[in-house]
């Protein structure tokens, strides 16, 4: 089974409310999907979060596998130092994990960003 994250722009308000619902279809025993979120407060931190950078460094994290930091700057040809800072900002926000070995990699098999023009 793929594992999947949903990301988008959601306030707290939203991200309760959809607790909230699923709390209930729970105590009626409802089936209930598992769904992976990371919702930002709005679309500015998610673009300061998700640059055109790090996707391209989450693209070739996956498609190589578990791997060090160094030999990730090596594979983009980038800065060590800067490929470190965000290999760091994506582990904040789940989108990159670690392997028992202390390797880096990507959990999941898809990432799939919504974003709505209006509320």
């Amino acid at each position: 089974m793929k594992k999947e994250i949903r990301i988008g722009v959601g306030d707290s308000v939203s991200t309760a409310k959809g607790f909230i619902d699923a709390w209930k279809r729970a105590e009626l025993a409802e089936k209930i999907e598992v769904e992976q979120r990371l919702d930002f407060e709005n679309l500015d931190t998610l673009l300061r979060t998700l640059t055109p950078g790090r996707w391209v460094l989450l693209k070739k994290l996956r498609t190589k596998g578990p791997i060090s930091i160094r030999a990730l700057a090596k594979e983009l040809r980038r800065d060590y130092k800067n490929v470190h800072t965000d290999v760091r900002r994506l582990e904040q926000v789940g989108l990159i994990g670690h392997t028992k070995d202390d390797k880096i990699e990507v959990p999941w098999d898809i990432v799939e960003a919504q974003l709505r023009l209006a509320a």
